[in-house]
């Protein structure tokens, strides 16, 4: 946990550099959003600032990690200190109005309140319109902090409301060199890092069976879209639905079967692109051929439009049937 600890800040040092900045020179701001791809460390620099927003003895802009203060964020038990994570998909309203409940009630300890919001992009529409607001009439010395690695979705009125922080993400290519380097095939190594730019997680998951099987599955649907139609949707009913049967899942496969058009269109371009998918690269090449960039542009937005479908309750399976209708109409010759 610790070397974790050091090598966000060190990775992240200009963000943390900003914050801290803002710290010693006492403009802390009402609100941030801290933005940035899946493991790039956002939360855990919320909880780092939140020490040094409470520490009892700060040095030079550095929490203490000793002190009380510090010691009860780290346990996540000091009573100044709120998160709030999605409620199983979403954000939901109910947990926006006890946070707000909770922040403007008596009975804290003295100085900041500070409350973060992981994964902000998955509020629902009545949660981000209880918290803005909050966000625009906040109550005493309150901070928010909001992480997200999506943040054009997050609503225009909140994002102009908040302090944006960028979070860098590594270098792929030092990543899967470094995966390589643990036995991981560089074709598994270039689709996790495509995932997740936190080194320790993209390990994990290139050893997850699970997603192994999500990945032949969007690969063998590619396949069975580039024959005939109802192909690929008899593949939908009899082997993506049986597979993919999580929600986090159907969003994982969706996020691969994006990074495929985007190698099919780094293909077709002939630009030096790290690719998600190396292995296929002969198939893809057969792929760009028949489609124009056009096509292909539409069909990730297809794709896009699909993981926004997949927030609400479409069925899942209908969901998947009409994104494979929407491919298909792009497999012309040209």
């Amino acid at each position: 946990m610790e070397n974790r600890k050091r090598d966000i800040q060190s990775r992240q040092k200009v963000a943390i550099d900003r914050l801290r900045t803002s710290f010693l020179n006492n403009r802390i701001a009402h609100a941030y959003l801290f933005d940035g791809e899946a493991g790039t460390g956002k939360e855990e620099a919320a909880i780092y600032f939140s020490k040094l927003l409470l520490c009892g003895q700060p040095t030079e802009g550095v929490p203490c990690e000793t002190c009380p203060s510090c010691r009860r964020i780290e346990t996540g038990i000091h009573p100044n200190v709120t998160i709030v994570r999605p409620d199983g998909q979403d954000i939901k309203k109910e947990q926006m109005s006890s946070l707000i409940m909770k922040m403007t009630k008596k009975g804290y300890e003295a100085g900041r309140k500070i409350y973060i919001i992981t994964q902000a992009e998955k509020m629902n529409t009545a949660a981000a319109n209880t918290l803005l607001k909050f966000l625009e009439e906040p109550d005493g010395e309150v901070t928010a902090i909001l992480t997200t690695n999506s943040y054009q979705t997050i609503l225009p009125t909140i994002q102009s409301r908040c302090q944006r922080i960028n979070f860098l993400s590594p270098q792929r290519e030092d990543m899967i060199e470094e995966l390589v380097r643990r036995g991981i095939t560089a074709s598994m190594a270039a689709s996790v890092t495509s995932i997740t730019a936190d080194i320790e997680q993209a390990n994990e998951l290139a050893q997850e069976d699970q997603f192994a099987h999500i990945r032949k599955t969007v690969l063998k649907l590619i396949e069975a879209s580039d024959r005939n139609v109802n192909e690929a949707l008899l593949f939908i009913q009899s082997e993506w639905v049986s597979t993919l049967k999580e929600r986090e899942d159907i969003e994982m496969g969706l996020d691969l079967l994006l990074y495929a058009f985007r190698d099919i269109v780094a293909i077709k371009a002939g630009l030096p692109s790290t690719l998600t998918f190396p292995d296929q690269q002969q198939v893809f090449n057969n792929m760009s051929m028949k489609m124009t960039y056009s096509r292909l542009s539409e069909n990730m937005e297809a794709v896009l439009q699909a993981k926004k479908k997949l927030k609400g309750n479409m069925n899942r399976t209908l969901l998947m049937e009409q994104l494979v209708l929407n491919l298909q109409e792009g497999l012309t010759l040209v």
